[in-house]
C-alpha cells in the first residue's frame, strides 16, 4: 500500500511540475514582449538580435515533434505549440522592423535552422531510425538544442560586458529562464527523462549568470551619465578669481585681473 502511496504522490509531483513548467514556460514566451513594443513604437530594432528567437523557434518546433513521439506528453506539446506561434509572431515584427541586412541574414537563419533543421531531423528519424530508438534520437536532438536556447543569450552577455549596458537584456527574461530551468528539471527527475532533466541544469548555471551580470551592470549607465554631466572646473562656483597674461610693449608678461574686475574698480572711481 505505501509503495502505491509513493508512486502516486511522484506522478502527483510529476504533474505539478510540468503544469508550473508550462505557466512559467508560457511567461517566458511572453517575457520579450517590452522588447517588441519597444521595436513597434519607434519603427525600429533598436540593435536587438534575432538569432535567440530563430534558435527558440527550432527548439520549440523540435521538441513539439518529441511530445508527438512521446507517449503522455501532452501538456509538452501544447506549451510548444504556443511557443511556436508566439516565436514566429516575434520573428516576423523584428524581420518588419529590422534593417535589409538584418531583415535578410534572420530570413535565411529562419530557412536554414528551423526549416531546415526540422525536415532533416524528421527525415532522418522517419527512414533511418527505427522503433523505440526514434523517440531517443529525438531527445538527444531536442536536448542539443535545448541548450543552444539558454547558450544563445551567450553573445549578449558578451555585448553587456563590452559595453557595461543591460539595455539589450532584460532582467524579465533572465528570471523567467531561470524559473522554467527549474521547473523543467524537476520533471524530467520524477519522468526519468535526461533528454528534458540534463539541459536544465545547464539552463538554471546560465540564467543564474545573466541575473548576475544584470545586478552588476543595472547601475552603470548612471555612472557614466553622472560622470560626464559634472564638470570638472568651476571657478565661478568656488569663487577663484581668473587672471589673464598680457604683454606690454617691453616684451615681458603682465597679470591683469579679469575684465569684470576692472569693471568694478571703474565703478568704484
Amino acid at each position: 500500500m505505501e509503495f502505491f502511496m509513493g508512486y502516486d504522490d511522484e506522478k502527483v509531483q510529476k504533474k505539478g511540475c510540468v503544469v508550473h513548467g508550462n505557466i512559467v514556460s508560457f511567461m517566458v514566451f511572453l517575457a520579450p514582449l517590452p522588447t517588441f513594443y519597444k521595436i513597434f513604437k519607434n519603427k525600429s530594432s533598436e540593435g536587438f538580435q534575432s538569432i535567440p528567437y530563430v534558435v527558440a523557434l527550432l527548439s520549440a518546433m523540435l521538441l513539439l515533434y518529441y511530445g508527438f513521439l512521446k507517449t503522455n506528453a501532452i501538456l509538452i506539446i501544447t506549451i510548444n505549440c504556443i511557443g511556436c506561434v508566439i516565436e514566429v509572431a516575434y520573428l516576423l515584427m523584428y524581420i518588419i522592423y529590422a534593417p535589409r541586412k538584418q531583415k535578410i541574414s534572420t530570413l535565411w537563419m529562419m530557412l536554414g535552422a528551423d526549416v531546415g533543421g526540422l525536415g532533416i531531423t524528421m527525415i532522418i528519424t522517419t527512414f533511418i531510425v527505427t522503433g523505440s530508438k526514434r523517440v531517443h534520437a529525438v531527445g538527444w536532438i531536442c536536448a542539443i538544442f535545448n541548450i543552444a536556447v539558454f547558450a544563445a543569450p551567450l553573445s549578449i552577455m558578451r555585448r553587456v560586458i563590452k559595453t557595461k549596458s543591460v539595455e539589450y537584456m532584460p532582467f524579465s527574461l533572465s528570471l523567467f529562464l531561470t524559473l522554467c530551468a527549474t521547473m523543467w528539471f524537476f520533471y524530467g527527475l520524477f519522468d526519468k527523462d535526461y533528454y528534458i532533466m540534463l539541459p536544465n541544469v545547464l539552463g538554471f548555471l546560465f540564467g543564474f549568470a545573466q541575473m548576475a551580470l544584470y545586478l552588476i551592470y543595472k547601475n552603470a549607465n548612471n555612472k557614466i551619465e553622472n560622470n560626464i554631466n559634472t564638470p570638472e572646473q568651476q571657478p565661478a562656483e568656488w569663487g577663484i578669481t581668473v587672471h589673464t597674461t598680457q604683454h606690454d610693449c617691453d616684451g615681458n608678461k603682465t597679470n591683469f585681473p579679469s575684465s569684470e574686475m576692472e569693471m568694478k574698480a571703474d565703478n568704484q572711481v
